[in-house]
């Protein structure tokens, strides 16, 4: 589709969203929000008509691009026959996504509990745990995001938890592998490995063995820079888990449904948890849905006893539809192996000669249509591009980064010091290199705030 400009219409929707918007994550003053007038595929443009090669995929869940016409149509005759229905009751479009959802997860993760989102997916996971183990505490790694919900922002391992830790969670952090800034002093991955399993099980031994229900990690943590485990970590995760009783929880909610060029990024490290999240590309985001993949043993403590939760929303008709298009469409057109073909091939690649060529690039890291690049001001030292949580002119350097990249025409993904490239998972080898290309000009940028 070609972009058609009408500013003036964008001007009415920028007032109002100024107006009356209150914004995620923002102070309201000092946001500028770009109006959308439209997306199709892996692009997005405003009402000026300046079209953006989408290497966000909205927030991380676009993985089949924008406006698919089967899943669009799918969401129309679903409307057109059942728009909704409360959650008690078998319904078709609910029936037939859980049944694709867990013909995919790995091991008996069998039963779908359905949410609104990722967040409300964690908070019932987590709950999940504490009643079938009897026990409080809950591990996480810092280095983490779970969701902005209460208890899920307290199992967050990064500065968005802070204005909402009271302390009362139940919840203890640890470190978890990631050699590049290692906690552990390791100059390997098999030490980093070792190093960090080690940690872990002492925090256990000093906490209390029965005194945790559950640990969750990202499988490959997200927003906190796509931080790929080594190898045998998270089967070692897995080990002391079984050892001490304590329910394993994987959050897939951003690495699942092809991003990592697997249905789950469980897939890559043969490792099956108790308990599973998902959400985002389970629809693409085309209707809100999430959900916890449950095990046997799990499923079978609310056999007889009721499972005390639920949502108004669960298993809406309007997004289970959506998700059984969505998987169904990602099969057909093999979007999972068209992921993980150009990760290798093209991404991989790509982004090790931009690292180079560009002195802001200290490390290249990911998998599939997951990727992030470690900016640093020194490659020797590795000191950060900005500092942890770097905000008004001290994250300078970042905001020109993001700044340069739009002008080039991709949207981009910056986080703390890193730029990560997440387009949909279907997104053409052209496309790829169009934004590849956008990308090492706004590399440049960055380039000025080294030395």
């Amino acid at each position: 589709m070609t972009p058609q400009p009408n500013p003036e219409v964008g001007a009415a929707v920028k007032a109002a969203d100024r107006a009356h918007v209150f914004h995620s994550w923002s102070a309201q003053e000092l946001i500028d929000p770009l109006a959308v007038a439209g997306a199709e595929g892996s692009y997005f443009w405003d009402y000026d008509g300046k079209r953006y090669l989408d290497f966000s995929s909205g927030l991380v869940y676009t993985n089949i691009g924008y406006q698919h016409p089967k899943v669009v149509a799918a969401i129309q005759e679903q409307a057109a026959h059942l728009t909704t229905f409360a959650p008690a009751f078998a319904i078709e479009a609910r029936s037939e996504a859980a049944r694709l959802i867990a013909e995919r997860t790995p091991g008996d993760l069998d039963k779908i509990f359905f949410t609104n989102g990722g967040a409300d997916a964690v908070e019932h996971a987590v709950r999940m745990a504490r009643l079938h183990t009897g026990r409080a505490k809950v591990l996480s790694a810092y280095r983490s995001y779970h969701g902005g919900t209460q208890q899920a922002i307290n199992i967050t391992g990064d500065p968005r938890r802070w204005a909402s830790d009271g302390a009362a969670a139940g919840v203890v952090h640890f470190w978890a592998p990631f050699l590049y800034r290692s906690r552990f002093y390791a100059e390997t991955e098999e030490q980093e490995c070792a190093r960090a399993l080690e940690h872990l099980e002492t925090t256990i031994a000093f906490e209390g063995p029965t005194t945790i229900a559950a640990l969750i990690l990202e499988t490959i943590p997200g927003t906190a820079g796509i931080m790929v485990p080594p190898p045998g970590y998270l089967a070692g995760v897995r080990e002391i888990c079984d050892k001490y009783g304590i329910v394993f929880i994987l959050d897939e909610v951003m690495a699942g449904f092809g991003r990592t060029g697997e249905w789950f990024a469980a897939d890559l490290f043969g490792v099956v948890p108790d308990l599973m999240v998902f959400a985002k590309g389970v629809n693409s985001g085309y209707v809100p849905l999430g959900g916890v993949a449950i095990s046997g043993a799990i499923a079978e403590t609310f056999g007889k006893r009721p499972y005390p939760g639920g949502l108004t929303y669960s298993g809406h008709p309007l997004a289970c539809a959506a998700a059984v298009a969505t998987i169904n469409v990602m099969a057909e057109e093999g979007v999972v192996e068209n992921a993980k073909n150009l990760g290798e091939s093209v991404v991989g690649p790509a982004l090790r000669e931009l690292a180079e060529r560009h002195p802001s690039v200290g490390e290249v890291r990911g998998v599939g249509m997951f990727w992030a690049l470690d900016l640093v001001k020194d490659r020797e030292t590795r000191e950060p591009l900005v500092p942890y949580n770097a905000a008004g002119a001290a994250n300078a350097p970042m905001a020109a980064l993001g700044a340069a990249a739009k002008q080039h025409g991709i949207w981009p993904f910056v986080n703390m010091n890193r730029t990560h490239v997440v387009p949909p998972c279907n997104v053409s080898e052209a496309e790829l290199k169009e934004g590849l290309a956008a990308l090492d000009a706004a590399l440049s940028v960055a380039d000025e705030y080294t030395g």
